[in-house]
């Protein structure tokens, strides 16, 4: 006996709007997640565990535990002179980039014709590739026929150094050329400036306050984050010199005498000249830990001197 009862209905599965939305965001940022997994994060976590390691590409590595980091900081010598030749750098070239960059950024806020020209004639060396920059200052230091001593020799009559192979003139040297791609912070210190707003000079004007004490009590607090950001960021740049050291130092050996060997320059020969990819990897995570250290070191010395229109503090 069959019964004539309605068979009962297919209950379909549906996704909430919320869990749909999350699925379609994941898909569409799926391309950045495996590029992120596989080019970094991967890469990354290779790198730590190649420090451990004794590998040329060629064999397979072999386990050495933390032999690479006891040899660069007891044996290396080389090691050390290229934090001394980078900190040296950095500390030179650091504070001279910022105050330059923000002196410019006042300059250019200035309201006078054809501003807009001047302010992209002032960013647009920033944009040019580092080897055509290094190639063109490779020029202009050059001893015989550079611009910088031919002005010094035609102009004050005094005969210029042969800057990138004298150990006393090399470090400035890079630190002159350093000033070439301020460009980019100057635009962000010209935003910075133009955000400060008029009332506080209004009311620091009524008060007496001439340009220099507004500058010093009302743009310099109103900017300390954006002076904060750009320390910070400049700061892991000077620790990651490469480029620079790599095309015009003799055959990329950073000389004379190891003046000019950069920590980056030293990573790239251990890697790539001597084939030494564990101790490389192994100075690339002291590195890692030298600019995570600083940055955090950093992050606390200001954030009593870091002030926010909001009237916090960082």
């Amino acid at each position: 006996m069959t019964s004539d009862a309605p068979a009962a209905p297919k209950r379909r599965f549906k996704l909430s709007m919320s869990t749909r939305e999350a699925l379609v965001f994941y898909l569409l940022i799926s391309p950045w997640i495996f590029g992120f997994l596989a080019f970094q994060l991967g890469p990354l976590l290779a790198s730590l565990g190649f420090s451990f390691t004794d590998y040329d590409v060629v064999h397979k590595p072999a386990f050495l535990g933390a032999e690479n980091y006891r040899t660069m900081l007891f044996d290396d010598k080389l090691f050390w002179q290229s934090l001394k030749v980078t900190f040296t750098y950095a500390v030179m070239a650091l504070p001279l980039g910022i105050a330059f960059a923000l002196f410019l950024a006042v300059l250019l806020n200035q309201k006078i014709p054809a501003m807009a020209f001047f302010r992209t004639v002032f960013y647009m060396p920033s944009v040019i590739a580092g080897v055509a920059v290094s190639l063109l200052w490779l020029w202009l230091f050059n001893p015989n026929l550079g611009l910088i001593n031919h002005v010094l020799r035609s102009v004050f009559g005094i005969q210029g150094p042969n800057w990138l192979l004298n150990k006393t003139t090399v470090i400035p040297s890079y630190v002159i050329m350093s000033l070439w791609g301020v460009g980019a912070s100057v635009i962000i210190y010209l935003a910075a400036l133009q955000s400060v707003p008029t009332e506080l000079y209004e009311a620091a004007s009524l008060d007496g306050a001439g340009a220099t004490r507004r500058f010093r009590h009302v743009t310099l607090p109103m900017i300390s984050p954006v002076i904060l950001f750009t320390f910070i960021t400049g700061m892991i740049g000077a620790l990651q010199v490469f480029t620079q050291a790599y095309v015009m130092s003799d055959r990329g050996r950073g000389g004379p005498n190891y003046a000019s060997l950069f920590y980056g320059l030293y990573l790239f020969q251990n890697a790539f000249r001597y084939y030494k990819l564990g101790y490389a990897s192994a100075l690339a995570w002291v590195l890692f830990l030298i600019i995570l250290g600083l940055t955090l070191l950093t992050f606390k010395i200001s954030s009593d001197r870091v002030f926010y229109q909001s009237g916090g503090r960082g």
